[in-house]
């Protein structure tokens, strides 16, 4: 094992045993949504401090599960870091579950009013009645309501933002972009956006194209379309490089910030040669996934990275 790695791995075992003095408790639950009762799980802390706190909403990806989400199954989501985080910084993540669509697979009724395959779910009204029933039972903080999703489920994170109430202060859409062909309408609100690509992403292309047969705009011009409804269009970016940590990792990843951090903000991540998968410190995947998705990042921990972002958001 190469220096590089060894370092690495000490990162990531140094950001396990932070977390690691209890284990968050996570709970199944049963929301009543339109069309009947949803399910979601409840991460909450082992030994929870008074008063209300932030709430992260987590969404998985098309085929993907919230159990999975939260670090249960064969291989655990990168997501699964948020159970660390969970603990540490006494939070509540409740992993939402999708619904089969017409390809019997899991996944969202996002904005893509071109696609055929995503269930024909009220997916917003469920978001925000788990959101509203954790506030109203004194759970969580209405101001500090927060979003991640992958893929599908961060097209999803994307309508919240547009169409949820009460409103998210902040976003974080992994290996996703915003439709091109829209069926969500309004003025968007003011919600800060934490925005993470690959730019060799075999599923959701980089510069925007078809995602089985919908279109999607790309990471860019759904950078650009946050900043103009943030009021940072035309605003110059803070830019940074991630320290890279393995030879054997063949991606770089780099950020630009936009805005300052008194209001709201546009964090871009782009991974160089990254693939379609959360870049991740301890959660790796498999050669045979490799194979599908396209190369991992292994320089940071998106759960971790995404904590950062939401950290001193408030809604507007």
């Amino acid at each position: 094992m190469n220096r590089s790695r060894v370092f690495r791995n000490l990162i990531a075992a140094a950001m396990l045993l932070a977390g690691a003095a209890h284990a968050a408790v996570q709970q199944q639950l049963s929301f009543d949504a339109p069309g009947g009762a949803r399910q979601y799980i409840l991460a909450a802390p082992a030994a929870p401090g008074p008063g209300a706190r932030p709430l992260v909403l987590l969404l998985h990806g098309h085929i993907g599960t919230a159990a999975n989400a939260l670090g249960q199954g064969v291989v655990p989501s990168p997501l699964s870091a948020w159970l660390a985080i969970v603990d540490r910084e006494d939070l509540l993540v409740a992993a939402l579950q999708g619904l089969k669509g017409s390809d019997h697979r899991t996944g969202w009724h996002d904005c893509r009013g071109d696609d055929t395959r995503n269930p024909d779910a009220d997916d917003v009204a469920f978001a925000a009645g788990v959101a509203a029933g954790l506030v109203q039972a004194g759970r969580a903080d209405p101001r500090r309501i927060y979003v991640m999703g992958m893929s599908n489920g961060g097209m999803m994170a994307y309508r919240l933002a547009l169409e949820m109430h009460p409103v998210p202060a902040a976003i974080a859409a992994v290996s996703s972009s915003m439709a091109g062909s829209s069926s969500c309408r309004g003025v968007p609100p003011r919600v800060s956006v934490l925005l993470i690509n690959g730019d060799a992403d075999p599923i959701v292309p980089y510069g925007g194209g078809k995602v089985s047969g919908s279109l999607v705009i790309g990471a860019a011009a759904s950078r650009d379309f946050w900043l103009h409804a943030d009021g940072l269009a035309g605003a110059a970016p803070a830019a940074s490089i991630f320290p890279h940590l393995s030879a054997d990792d063949p991606t770089r990843a780099s950020k630009l910030v936009y805005g300052p951090n008194d209001g709201p903000q546009v964090e871009m991540i782009t991974i160089q040669n990254g693939g379609h998968v959360e870049p991740s410190l301890k959660y790796h995947y498999g050669w045979l996934y490799r194979q599908l998705v396209g190369r991992q990042n292994e320089d940071f921990e998106s759960a971790e990275e995404a904590w950062s972002f939401f950290r001193d958001k408030r809604s507007q």
